[in-house]
């Protein structure tokens, strides 16, 4: 049964300053939720229904359990339509990530805004084997409810990390070179793509900050599709959809 404490502490997880107080975030969904239980994250409490403990019971061990009825269930959840299951996660302690010797991809986000295109970027990094995701202090907080929804359960295998990235940018290693995603730059279909680097991706509004323009090593663009029978007016693409279009291109081989 929920107490009233509970469903205080639980609703004030849907803002950015309780989280970063508790330190702690909400998952809700089978998938997301049995996806950090799998990924080894801390869960502090967990809230389901009777017929979704008796499915999942056994992936559940030393899980502080609370039973909860639907009705009960909406009284927590940040979804229209509330789940069967609401987990109560603890955010993992990270440092700024370590450039001094990366041999894979690297997502870095430049103020991306948009609950849900953070969410799907992280998603696209985990489906293309992408571990670290380096964010700008102003970028959305990936432990935001709609975010960590539209993960699907990547967050629990991506590690994210917020940080300076101007500093960041000139501090990293020669040898790792940093693809930004421009509207006139290197026709990217066209470029030999390394195994290792930085693929940068600008605000959804704004693109890459002009301060972070200067450090790019090579400003790539994806080639706007030209027909004689159609006059697209399209400006740009959407931020999470040029990311897993650029993801592809580097990682086909």
């Amino acid at each position: 049964m929920l107490s009233k404490s509970n469903v205080k502490l639980i609703n004030s997880l849907k803002m950015a300053k309780f989280r970063r107080q508790h330190q702690i975030f909400i998952a809700e969904g089978t998938t997301n939720v049995l996806d950090f239980i799998a990924g080894g994250m801390e869960t502090e409490a967990l809230y389901a229904t009777r017929d979704w403990l008796k499915t999942n019971q056994s992936f559940l061990n030393k899980i502080k359990i609370t039973e909860v009825s639907l009705k009960e269930m909406s009284k927590i959840s940040a979804l229209k339509n509330p789940s069967e299951v609401l987990a109560v996660i603890a955010i993992p302690d990270r440092l700024e990530a370590d450039m001094s010797n990366v041999d894979d991809l690297v997502l870095m986000l430049d103020d991306i805004r948009d609950p849900g295109n953070l969410g799907t970027i992280i998603r696209t990094a985990d489906w293309f084997g992408i571990q670290h995701v380096i964010c700008s202090e102003n970028t959305v907080d990936a432990y935001n409810p709609k975010v960590v929804q539209a993960t699907m359960g990547s967050l629990a295998r991506v590690q994210v990390y917020y940080q300076d990235l101007n500093k960041t940018l000139q501090s990293k290693p020669d040898y790792l070179k940093v693809f930004g995603a421009v509207l006139e730059g290197h026709n990217m279909m066209e470029l030999a793509k390394p195994n290792h680097g930085i693929i940068l991706i600008g605000s959804e509004a704004h693109g890459i900050s002009k301060e972070l323009l200067p450090l790019l090593d090579i400003p790539i663009t994806i080639p706007k599709y030209i027909s004689s029978r159609l006059n697209s007016s399209a400006e740009s693409l959407n931020a999470s959809i040029a990311t897993a279009i650029i993801c592809y291109e580097f990682r086909k081989k």
